[in-house]
């Protein structure tokens, strides 16, 4: 029996259902016994501690003006050196009157991966719209024509070379790594052998291996007097080693779907590759998107294993930086720092919309 009468058992304010249930949740998740109680109030002291402790060191012992002789004097992070350095973190050794070009370059890149992300143009001018983008891109980084001053591969560098190696070498990749996929299944034994033991060889070796191949045992194989750019060997194999692991998570994807859905497309006459490009490729990269974004990301971040071929991306300009004779061993941080907020801003954005691509398709089972 209420303990209000009608009249104030209305007026009476109760929490919204959705709060109360939330809150039951955390008190019995976190809370429900001594012991989950203890546990989580030790965790969240830690988290209040360390987070006193980072807002100190960021915010409020920081140095935000002067020079190196200033954040020696300092206890906190060392912002200036970052105002110093940012340009060459980004750009490296890319000549610095120039720098509007990689600038330009990155920023074309970008847009065309956000056109990208957007199913409603997905269609063929995406495509011819890809290789003028790619073309544009290079003739600003290499100069040479339309007054543009020559510049060398091996002055590229910092976020624009880690962002062209990462979602080139992807994107030629995906194509191919499709085909070994369907080749890996392929009833031609042949094509099964060749396909299984290509899949199989590159995924037994790491990134770092092919990388050195490239840079140093394949000019070895060429005639005398042949060469290829660095860039290009590093972004060859970066490609060939993404479409081992892209034929995998696509062989992944085939196998999940139903055998009725081919005996269905056969059924009404279509053919192989009818059937495999209208009916069942398309519902087996809708079950392999979320594995498929992963393994862009652990790519994106791999990227950073071409400094053994000599090539300056994001991360190493940002150990060239730190050792600048001014700065050496005053800001060790900072520079770190920088490199994972701009990596995990590429990977959250990656995994959100990997996250919406999934809603949009619906690719739960029901």
């Amino acid at each position: 029996m209420s303990r209000f009468g009608p009249a104030e058992a209305l007026a009476a304010p109760l929490a919204p259902p959705a709060a109360r249930g939330r809150l039951a949740q955390i008190r019995a998740t976190y809370f429900g016994t001594p012991r989950n109680a203890v546990v989580s109030l030790f965790c969240l002291a830690l988290i209040v501690l360390a987070g006193q402790a980072t807002a100190e060191w960021l915010l409020l012992d920081a140095v935000w003006a002067g020079g190196p002789e200033a954040c020696k004097a300092g206890e906190g992070a060392c912002w200036p050196f970052l105002a110093e350095k940012l340009r060459f973190a980004v750009f490296g050794f890319f000549p610095y009157e120039q720098q509007w070009r990689p600038g330009v370059a990155m920023l074309l890149l970008l847009a065309m991966c956000a056109a990208t992300m957007l199913p409603a143009l997905w269609r063929r001018e995406l495509l011819l719209g890809w290789v003028l983008a790619l073309l544009a891109m290079y003739l600003l980084m290499a100069g040479g024509i339309l007054g543009l001053v020559p510049v060398p591969t091996s002055q590229w560098g910092g976020l624009p070379l880690t962002l062209m190696l990462a979602v080139v070498g992807f994107g030629a990749g995906f194509p191919l790594g499709v085909a070994l996929a369907l080749g890996r299944r392929s009833r031609l034994p042949a094509i099964r052998t060749l396909c299984t033991a290509y899949i199989e060889l590159i995924r037994g070796v790491p990134l770092i291996s092919l990388l050195f191949m490239a840079s140093v045992m394949l000019p070895l194989f060429l005639p005398e007097g042949w060469t290829i750019d660095k860039v290009l060997r590093a972004q060859v194999a970066i490609i060939l080693f993404a479409a081992a692991y892209i034929a995998e998570v696509v062989r992944g994807g085939l196998q999940g779907i139903d055998k009725g859905q081919y005996e269905a497309a056969t059924a009404v006459g279509l053919g192989y590759w009818q059937n495999m490009i209208l009916v069942i490729l398309p519902q087996a990269l809708r079950i392999v998107i979320p594995p498929m974004v992963t393994l862009f990301i652990g790519f994106f971040q791999d990227t950073t294993l071409v400094t053994i071929v000599g090539l300056f991306d994001f991360l190493s300009s940002i150990r060239a930086a730190q050792r600048d004779p001014s700065w050496q061993g005053i800001a060790v941080l900072e520079g770190y720092a920088f490199a994972a907020v701009v990596f995990f801003v590429f990977c959250w954005t990656m995994a959100r919309y990997s996250r919406w691509l999934e809603a949009r398709f619906d690719v739960g089972h029901k």
